[in-house]
């Protein structure tokens, strides 16, 4: 069995961000030579997700505002007794998921006609990281 682990790396400019990294992800399992298999592509941070859906704009605006609607930021969240203000941002992250598996076949991401994989950053404008490990033959 093949393995090939890469670290995407992000650094957003704003403190909440939804970036489309399926092209990066295509990149490493075209590098790794697996034809059949699995990719893992995962957030290595607890206020930060990777997620499937459709890249449209209007739909990425969509989720943001729903995650907001159901963990909105706040003042009050227990969390906050800790010194942090990032309460709002682990629950986002909670909804969304830490991490994707992708099947490979025939070498390519076997993912639906609008399926694109994203990295979605709640607490940005600081260096992050995603693991992505290809496995297969």
């Amino acid at each position: 069995m093949k393995v090939l682990t890469e670290y995407l790396k992000f650094h957003t400019t704003t403190h909440r961000a939804y970036v489309h990294i399926t092209p990066q992800v295509e990149e490493i399992v075209r590098k790794s030579g697996v034809k059949e298999g699995m990719v893992l592509v995962s957030a290595m941070h607890i206020t930060a997700g990777v997620y499937v859906n459709d890249n449209e704009s209007g739909l990425i605006e969509d989720i943001d505002q729903w995650l907001e609607h159901l963990a909105p930021f706040r003042k009050n969240y227990k969390h906050h007794e800790t010194g942090e203000d990032n309460g709002d941002s682990h629950l986002k992250a909670l909804l969304i998921h830490h991490e994707v598996i992708v099947p490979i076949t025939a070498g390519k991401l076997d993912l639906g006609t609008w399926q694109r994989i994203f990295y979605a950053e709640f607490d940005g404008q600081r260096d992050k990281r995603v693991i992505v490990k290809v496995m297969g033959e």
